[in-house]
């Protein structure tokens, strides 16, 4: 299974036959029952496009971390600028890492995340680890309420998108079937560059001092949830 994110593709092809096979997989695994491979297997008769794709699955049935170690690798090679998305952004010791040794060598990090949650665990959890990003320098967008923002994407410098179903969290990382689909080209990213303009532009910036500030009761239970970061 692990082979279906190591290939490239091109234009309707990545999302055509590759993510059927995908889902045949997660199919068998939750119940065992083959799909028919006529069903599942339909060439594109067009299989050229602007962009390069890679499929990146992840999940229970895969040998390695696949969508950690995507998003890992490409923040440490960042060199100009990360723009991160995501609803539930509770990261492993290695994603937090590789976020604030980025911010720290010069890269531009921003995070966008809710200002409110949906989750009471995950969202106490995820703000505890505000301080140590704001004090590297990264940029936390707070989207403001009563929306919660529920995309999820990454863009890297001026060149790298990767958008799909994975969290950056814990369970996306481990428990949960995530796909993923990194993305090449300037013309795509000027795309999401508007998109996050737009996000941008409906949010409000946090800082360090006012983070500082916050109650202490809301420290203690941030810090609470956080210890069960790895269950939630």
């Amino acid at each position: 299974m692990g082979s279906t994110g190591r290939r490239r593709w091109r234009g309707s092809e990545a999302r055509s036959s590759e993510l059927n096979l995908l889902f045949a997989t997660d199919w068998y695994y939750e119940s065992e029952q083959m799909l028919p491979q006529e069903t599942v297997v339909r060439p594109s008769p067009d299989t050229s496009g602007s962009y390069e794709c890679q499929l990146v699955p992840s999940g229970p049935g895969f040998v390695a971390e696949n969508n950690l170690a995507l998003f890992n690798q490409l923040f440490y090679s960042a060199t100009q600028r990360i723009v991160a998305v995501s609803p539930y952004f509770v990261p492993d010791e290695s994603m937090l890492a590789a976020l604030i040794t980025a911010a720290r060598r010069g890269v531009e990090v921003e995070l966008f995340v809710s200002e409110i949650g949906d989750q009471f665990l995950v969202f106490h959890a995820q703000r505890s680890y505000y301080s140590a990003l704001l004090e590297a320098g990264v940029t936390i967008w707070l989207y403001r309420a009563p929306t919660i923002l529920h995309a999820k994407h990454v863009t890297i410098d001026d060149s790298v998108t990767v958008i799909g179903s994975s969290n950056m969290d814990i369970r996306s990382f481990l428990l949960q079937m995530e796909c993923s689909l990194m993305i090449g080209g300037t013309d795509f990213m000027e795309k999401m560059r508007e998109v996050e303009g737009t996000y941008r532009a409906r949010s409000r910036q946090l800082s360090l001092e006012e983070w500082q500030q916050r109650p202490r009761t809301a420290q203690v239970i941030d810090n609470l949830c956080r210890l069960a970061s790895s269950v939630v």
